[in-house]
């Protein structure tokens, strides 16, 4: 359908009309900001204060004493059957030496005292008739003193050869390599059928229930540890597996700077445990403050800068959102942290229990900001 000008004409002037007489109420609703809809408040909870704070700090475990065994006497090595790692047992036998050529001393000791002690029974013969010869007056005493001068040499070369006879007995015996203790196998340092000499180290044991982590912490750390001071070694291959330890030795000296050495021992000994393993040790130490409260790490609002390092000893301010009951907004306020445990901050100050404080999206909040507060079903 097509309109000729004079209809156009006539259509706009109408439309002009109507939007002439449009009320003013509509009019002016047009021109009203329309009102954003109330953001979702995703807070914790503050639960009860906590007395201390915890550092944890990385290690390997260790044979707390590694016991270097080797022969009293040396030899040519037999056949070793031994592994690394292997566990063994109290007066095991770990290692021998060749016996052949200790049995062989001990047969021509054998002999030569078989020897000494004939020569004896001949000297001791001619002794004795030495003695009746002389009471006769038939020899001189001179001739009698000479015969028992030989009896007393001989006794002594029969005691002699004793003592030998009994030495090579005891290299055989201690060609022999005991365990003295029940335990692991950490090294073994030779191959078999090798030469070896009196006293070199052949393998290394260390108890299977006595480990040990060394690790390093800072001046002011070292400062608060004494020996005895109780700790936490949690594996790091299965955080379920904590074990007791206590510091037991503490470094006067810097290994390198401010950086001082610490030596944690296990109390108690699990049957997964090995050395080598990589653990986490874990050390509580009072806060600045009488006490301080658990809250995440995402509860900070990231305008201040967290020193990477902070101690267990360093205070820190920071700012979070807090819910504010009565009004239903969020207020920014002014806390100070005191070290990390369990990947959230210990808050010392500035905190209630029974407040809510904002965990997620404080990116998002402003200062006076309406919310409606969500559950969140994080724990202290």
């Amino acid at each position: 359908m097509k309109f000729s000008p004079p209809r156009l004409c006539l259509l706009s002037a109408c439309l002009f009309v109507l939007s002439a007489c449009l009320p003013d109420d509509a009019e002016e609703a047009q021109n009203v900001d329309v009102e954003p809809p109330t953001r979702g408040l995703i807070a914790i909870q503050v639960q009860d204060a906590q007395e201390v704070t915890v550092r944890r700090y990385p290690g390997v475990l260790e044979p707390e004493e590694l016991n270097p065994l080797s022969f009293k006497v040396g030899g040519r090595m037999g056949r070793i059957e031994l592994d690394v790692g292997e566990r063994v047992t109290s007066d095991q036998l770990l290692a021998a030496l060749e016996p052949d050529q200790f049995q062989t001393i001990i047969e021509n000791r054998t002999a030569a005292l078989e020897e000494v002690k004939a020569t004896l029974a001949q000297a001791e013969d001619d002794l004795a008739r030495s003695e009746q010869l002389f009471a006769s007056g038939t020899i001189t005493k001179v001739r009698r003193d000479e015969d028992l001068t030989a009896v007393k040499q001989t006794r002594a070369q029969v005691t002699q050869a004793e003592k030998d006879l009994s030495s090579a007995e005891q290299d055989l015996s201690d060609a022999q390599l005991f365990a003295p203790f029940d335990g692991i196998i950490d090294v073994i340092e030779v191959d078999s059928f090798a030469t070896v000499s009196a006293g070199q180290t052949i393998l290394s044991l260390y108890q299977q229930s006595a480990y040990e982590v060394s690790f390093s912490v800072s001046f002011d750390v070292i400062g608060r540890l004494v020996v005895g001071t109780p700790a936490q070694v949690r594996l790091a291959d299965d955080p379920t597996i904590s074990l007791s330890g206590v510091v037991s030795e503490l470094g006067e000296r810097a290994e390198q700077v401010s950086s001082f050495p610490v030596v944690v021992t296990l109390s108690e000994a699990s049957p997964v445990i090995k050395a080598g393993m990589a653990v986490e040790v874990a050390l509580e130490f009072p806060l600045p403050a009488a006490k301080g409260h658990l809250v995440p790490m995402t509860a900070a609002i990231p305008d201040v800068d967290i020193p990477e390092n902070a101690d267990a000893t360093d205070v820190v301010p920071l700012e979070v959102f807090v819910y504010d009951a009565q009004s239903g907004t969020v207020k920014r306020r002014a806390v100070k942290m005191a070290g990390i445990r369990e990947n959230k901050f210990l808050i010392i100050s500035g905190l209630e229990p029974g407040e809510h404080v904002a965990t997620k999206g404080v990116t998002f909040l402003r200062e006076g900001m309406k919310v409606n507060l969500l559950t969140n079903n994080e724990g202290n």
